[in-house]
């Protein structure tokens, strides 16, 4: 028992400090949305306002993925005997598509701009966007300190900010071709090179939040290999019914049938405990239901 608790309160420090680097980027990026906006107004560039709209897309992420540690920190109950773990994978699960639908929506608004330019004023632009670039490196310094590049939501909060970050080198460099050649065209270009970057990393993050969901074992655990290695312990005959999954990030469970050998004087207690060692240290997983069957 006194393992599981360990396991326990290690979550839950990283979800505190976790939950500090969200609200450190809440501050930086929503402070700088607001100037932002404005801004895209008075110069008149798509590439501004959508990261406008985008910053404004990833405060909101950031909002919830901070809502989702919060619930997720709340006890188990009667109705929720494993908690409330699963928001967060909730959480990343929102956050993958909203990605994909802004790179869907910067893309539909350039392709408009192909057809009909619109005049931008470079200066303004390149001020701005560089301004927000600053915000956005701030913001993904501070969540860097995070967990994000195991726990799901983190990740999907650091991406938001990430593909803002592109969206602000690229308002940059559209600023300083459409200053120096009068290119109109460089802002919808760069939008859409943006706007596929995004749609990568989403995808990469639906991709693992969905494994997440359909209990798929995690990525880092060959099942062949764990059902060999339970079998190599002394009187074991089979192994069935051997599940490997994930609640939320940093947490797996394992469940397995073990059957020993009825004929030899083999303690149950005794496979238990080794098996049980071998899931906590090699595996890393502290909590498993075995259940000891006699051929």
């Amino acid at each position: 028992m006194g393992h599981h608790h360990h396991g326990h309160s290690h979550h839950h420090s990283t979800g505190q400090a976790n939950k500090r680097n969200l609200l450190f980027a809440m501050l930086i990026i929503g402070s700088w949305m607001f100037i932002q906006f404005i801004g895209g107004l008075w110069t008149g560039s798509l590439a501004l306002l959508a990261d406008a709209v985008h910053m404004f897309n990833d405060f909101a992420n950031l909002f919830i993925s901070f809502l989702a540690i919060t619930l997720a920190a709340k006890a188990a109950t009667k109705t929720r005997t494993f908690g409330n773990h699963r928001y967060e994978v909730l959480s990343s699960l929102l956050n993958s598509v909203m990605l994909l639908v802004i790179a869907f929506f910067i893309v539909r608004e350039a392709i408009g701009r192909f057809i009909e330019p619109e005049e931008v004023m470079g200066s303004g632009m390149i001020v701005l966007a560089f301004i927000g670039l600053l915000a956005n490196l701030g913001a993904m310094y501070v969540l860097m300190r995070g967990d994000v590049k195991n726990n799901l939501n983190m990740r999907g909060a650091y991406l938001h900010v990430l593909s803002d970050t592109l969206g602000s080198v690229a308002a940059v460099l559209a600023g300083v071709i459409i200053l120096t050649t009068g290119w109109y065209l460089a802002d919808p270009i760069l939008s859409i090179v943006i706007a596929l970057m995004i749609a990568l990393s989403a995808i990469r993050l639906l991709k693992d939040t969905l494994h997440v969901l359909m209990e798929g074992t995690p990525k880092y655990i060959d099942i062949d290999e764990v059902n060999a290695k339970i079998l190599a312990i002394d009187g074991v005959k089979r192994v069935h019914d051997l599940h490997v999954w994930t609640i939320t990030s940093g947490m797996d469970r394992l469940s397995a049938h073990v059957v020993i050998d009825a004929d030899k004087k083999i303690d149950a207690q005794d496979v238990l405990m080794r098996a049980n060692d071998y899931f906590q240290h090699t595996l890393h997983i502290e909590n498993t239901t075995i259940q000891i069957e006699r051929e």
